[in-house]
């Protein structure tokens, strides 16, 4: 059986190696604003939706808050489980499906990890298990891009050089998924991997939301928690609140 992209991608040391230099000081300044903005209370319980490696889901066990990072590729959970830290866990589960019912104060699905399926039915219920997994009055929190300027200013093709790989990039729009193919020779065997990311606007997120139960209470352009414009915004941010 043919594995999905994010499957085969996310488990392999390449994917790893080709985002080392992801920038961790936006990442924790990120999520610095968001909890003095929501008004996180030290008890709260968090979920961190396809946490990856775990950067932020440590960052927020740091602040003290009881959180759980979950993500389908087992190669990034064996690395988020190198901490040392008591009050957060990490555990391979597809966020397709729900994880714990009425649990969680707050669910994050941070740095564009959402629009990753070609069946529309599962994006939505990505969103539907959002809402399973909050408590009444819940807040979700989505961190995606902002597709209108990522389209505008794709770099066709791109070459990087990481720990003795070269990664040629290769990026696209073709209606419906912003693409990027990633090819590489490593000890004199070429690769092949691809990301796939629908290129939702925020009408499209606001008419999955609804279908899951979900409203937008707060539209965010950045990390600075500006104001969105579409033709210029870096992020498109959404708070939404679970209608329970």
């Amino acid at each position: 059986m043919t594995k999905d992209w994010f499957e085969e991608w996310f488990n392999t040391s390449y994917y790893h190696t080709l985002y080392k230099n992801r920038d961790e000081q936006e990442a924790i300044h990120f999520i610095d604003r968001l909890c003095e903005f929501l008004e996180i209370k030290p008890k709260a319980k968090i979920l961190d939706l396809a946490c990856g490696k775990g950067r932020h889901s440590k960052h927020l066990a740091k602040k003290g808050f009881t959180t759980t990072g979950i993500d389908l590729a087992e190669q990034s959970i064996v690395k988020a489980k190198q901490t040392e830290l008591t009050n957060v866990n990490f555990e391979v589960h597809d966020m397709r499906k729900v994880y714990k019912k009425d649990e969680f104060d707050f669910v994050f699905n941070l740095f564009t990890s959402f629009g990753y399926f070609e069946n529309q039915d599962d994006n939505i219920d990505v969103l539907k298990g959002v809402t399973l997994n909050l408590k009444e009055n819940g807040l979700f929190v989505l961190d995606f891009m902002n597709a209108s300027k990522v389209i505008k200013n794709l770099v066709p093709e791109e070459s990087k050089q990481l720990e003795g790989i070269t990664f040629n990039l290769k990026r696209s729009y073709d209606g419906v998924n912003i693409r990027k193919d990633i090819y590489l020779k490593d000890n004199d065997k070429n690769y092949h991997f691809q990301e796939r990311v629908s290129a939702f606007n925020l009408h499209d997120i606001k008419t999955m939301a609804a279908l899951a139960d979900l409203t937008i209470v707060n539209t965010f352009g950045d990390y600075n928690l500006n104001s969105f414009e579409e033709k210029t915004s870096d992020r498109l941010i959404l708070v939404m609140r679970v209608n329970k």
